[in-house]
């Protein structure tokens, strides 16, 4: 049993299937430090200073009454509140990943494409019957 376990685990695609989970994890954090820390803020600069991280809309007080001036200060007082904000910064998380694996995958299948082969020549029958409808052709 220790032996077959050893043959899966050695297999390629379990090792290149662990590299890829290691490398997608450490994207995603470049890609969420990248979102949160340079795309948002520029982001609420041209919304007029928003920023999105702390956009949440409030359900319910907590037992410090509010207004909360973050969405982590409502959730420590104990505050129901929806946090849009944090909805948007992973949605645009989601939308850079997923166009960066578009465009990796897409580059990964043209490296892949065979060239495109070139015609076959005639075969000897065709080109006496292609040299044939030539003559008759030009009677």
């Amino acid at each position: 049993m220790l032996k077959d376990f050893k043959e899966f685990a050695m297999r390629g695609n379990v090792v290149d299937m662990a590299v890829g989970i290691i490398i997608g994890a450490a994207f995603g954090a470049i890609v969420a430090s990248f979102v949160g820390d340079v795309l948002m803020p520029i982001l609420g600069l041209a919304t007029g200073g928003i920023d999105f991280a702390n956009q949440f809309i409030l359900l319910k007080e907590g037992a410090t009454p509010g207004p909360y001036a973050s969405l982590a200060a409502a959730k420590t007082a104990g505050a129901v509140a929806i946090g849009y904000g944090v909805f948007i910064n992973t949605i645009v998380n989601f939308v850079i990943v997923a166009f960066a694996l578009f465009v990796v995958i897409r580059a990964m299948n043209a490296a892949r494409k065979p060239p495109a082969a070139a015609p076959a020549a005639p075969s000897k029958e065709e080109a006496l019957l292609t040299e044939i409808r030539d003559i008759l052709a030009r009677r």
